[in-house]
This record gives C-alpha cells, structure tokens and sequence, in this order.
C-alpha cells in the first residue's frame, strides 16, 4: 500500500482517528465493489466500481439518519435529496459510481433493503428513497456499456466493515482523475472536543476534478512544478470532472447545522486550487449518527433532541474542511497509473511521491513533517 498524507511527510493540521477515516466514526461501515476488465478481454475496458456507507451498524430494523445537503455545483446527482432539504433526514445506506450507473444503484440498493427489513415493508405502506451519487469516469472506463451490475451494488453493501478504508482505485473512484492525476476513493478524519465530549468528523470523497495548473498542497502550487504527462490537451480542454463529499459525525446536530456543515467541503475542496469549474458536480452530504429514531406509526407523538450550540459549530467546520483536504490529496497519494478507453491509450500518471516532496521542500524547507523521500 502506498503511504498516505501524513506517512508521507506532509503536515496537515488536526488530529485524527485511528484510522483516519470516515470509519473512526463509530459503527460506520464502508465497503466496495472494484471492476475491471482483465488484460486478455478483447471487449471494452472497464475500470468503474461502487462504494457504499452504511451510516450505522445494520440492524432488523432501519432508522432515519439527520442529514445536511449542499451542491457547489450542480453539474452531477446525488439522489434523495429532495427530502433531505424538506425533512432533513433519509434512510439507508448511501451508494457512489459512475453517472450512468445512478439507476442500476438506486434499483439495487432498494432491493437490498427490502430483503433486509422485511416486516419494515410488511407493516405498512412504506418507501424509501436512497442517496445515490456518481462522478463520471468515462476517460478511463467504458461508462456506455452499463456495466455496473445490481451484483456489484449488493457486493459493495454487503462487504462493508468498520476498519480501514482502501483509497485510489477503489470502488466508484476506481475510474477517476483528480488535476490530472489518477485518483478516486479517499478518506480522513478529525478527533474534537465540545465541553469536555469528544467527537469523530469522519470525510470519504469520490474525486475527480480539478485541472493540473490549479493544483495546491498546503498552499504550495504543485500544479505550477508537476507539468509533465498532463492529459487536458488529449482528453477535455475545461475541467469537466466532480466530486462527492460524504461528511459524517457522531455529534449531536440538526439538520440546519448539517447543511451548513455541508457547506463547509467547499472550503477543503478550493484548498487543493479548484476553481469548480462549470462542468463538475461538486455535490456534498454532512449526517448525524446522533439521535437515531424508528420511523412508521408506532413511534411517539413528540421527540427530544440533542443538538451542539451554534456558538460551537466553528469546532466542527474546521475538523469538516481540514478532513476534506486530507481525504482528497490521500486520494491522488493512493491512484495507480491507468490508461484511458476514450481517447484510447492515453496514460493517466498517478502522482510521483518523491517529485511532489520534492516541490514541497523547495517551499517549506524547514517546514515540521516535510521529510525527505
């Protein structure tokens, strides 16, 4: 495994979970589905895959998750998000792939929680609506043959684990670039502490932006020194990527303060250059593992909740944008070189460590973390 961030030398700022990893966050779980097509398959090439979360440990029976959404810009889809702006909660677990693959997710999902809470449909009229997102990852896999298969959507709910997260070429990212680099699956996370209570901010993003000029690290331009084996002039002129941000925490919030802190991943995202250009679906989910409640009839007329103090959200936004940062610059640590199906043959580098250190040292030479490779 490549070494992440921190392993790295680069001193981002925060302290993280164990893991650093959306998975800190207690009883999460993530699991993936990775597609490719071998060397000697004389078809297309794929190389796409899903990733799901599912928010809490999965029980006989779902429970609503209080939610925030938040689009930068909205050239992309995250299902299920009507009701999130209305309501402020969804159910289930939360699926990310390609673009053209958001229905055979959406349908495949809903067939997993059918078979999963069978006396929950049983019961009465009930429906759900499952958050769906998706990046495009048609320079490097064939995305109009469809390939994503419900298989592949219950092999991604089913596998999901608390431990470790796998970064780069991996489930939905396993097609994306990132400023012209070989991204997709990344992950990080905050440790915090509101009136002696800590908390978990967990971050996954599905990355797949950015042009290579724009390119930041730690305020360092990257992209003005890592000019070689860019792929703008071969694949797209503007930047035409997106990306998805997933934020969750076992702090108490509701869900105005979730969609703020939503809002928040625009500020981790703009810290790596991106000027979110017109054609990138930059789409963000924040949620609440707090407070969990059963829906249907049966539940009571009146709830209590517990819910963090304004004055205190500054706390939770800092853990919420340094974590996007982190998680998207371990994305591109983790990308291995891939070569595209449409234009054909072009190479998709994945980012060279030691000349990314290289860079840094050359900015923050004395700089506490930014060790020699």
């Amino acid at each position: 495994m490549k070494p992440r961030a921190r392993a790295l030398g680069l001193n981002l700022p925060g302290v993280t979970g164990a893991l650093n990893a959306i998975t800190d966050v207690p009883n999460l779980s993530v699991g993936f589905s990775t597609v490719n097509s071998s060397d000697s398959d004389s078809g297309p090439k794929v190389q796409t895959g899903v990733t799901a979360i599912h928010p809490r440990a999965v029980a006989d029976a779902p429970a609503y998750v209080w939610a925030g959404q938040h689009t930068l810009n909205g050239n992309g889809e995250m299902t299920g998000c009507q009701w999130i702006h209305d309501a402020g909660y969804f159910m289930g677990p939360i699926c990310i792939t390609n673009t053209h693959s958001v229905g055979m997710a959406h349908h495949a999902t809903l067939k997993w929680m059918i078979a999963q809470y069978p006396e929950f449909f049983a019961a009465e009229h009930r429906f759900v609506m499952p958050v769906i997102a998706e990046t495009y990852d048609g320079i490097l896999n064939d995305i109009n043959g469809l390939h994503i298969t419900e298989e592949h959507v219950l092999e991604a709910l089913t596998s999901a684990s608390v431990g470790p997260v796998a970064e780069g070429n991996v489930g939905g990212g396993n097609g994306m670039i990132t400023y012209e680099f070989k991204a997709g699956t990344g992950t990080s996370s905050r440790l915090v502490e509101i009136d002696n209570q800590p908390y978990t901010v967990g971050v996954l993003v599905q990355a797949n932006f950015g042009k290579r000029e724009d390119l930041s690290v730690l305020g360092v331009p990257v992209g003005q020194h890592l000019t070689a084996n860019t792929i703008a002039e071969q694949v797209a002129q503007v930047e035409q990527g997106s990306i998805i941000v997933i934020i969750a925490t076992d702090a108490p919030l509701l869900p105005s303060q979730l969609t703020r802190l939503a809002k928040r991943a625009s500020l981790g995202i703009a810290r790596t250059g991106t000027i979110g250009g017109h054609g990138s679906g930059d789409i963000f989910l924040a949620l609440s593992t707090a407070n969990a409640w059963q829906p249907g009839k049966q539940a009571p007329a009146h709830m209590q909740l517990t819910s963090v103090n304004d004055q205190q959200l500054d706390t939770l936004y800092r853990a919420a944008r340094d974590g996007v940062e982190e998680a998207i610059i371990n994305s591109m640590l983790a990308g291995e070189t891939s070569v595209s199906h449409r234009p054909e043959g072009v190479v998709v580098e994945a980012i060279d460590h030691k000349a990314l250190m290289a860079v840094m040292r050359r900015y923050q030479p004395t700089a506490k973390g930014v060790a020699a490779q």
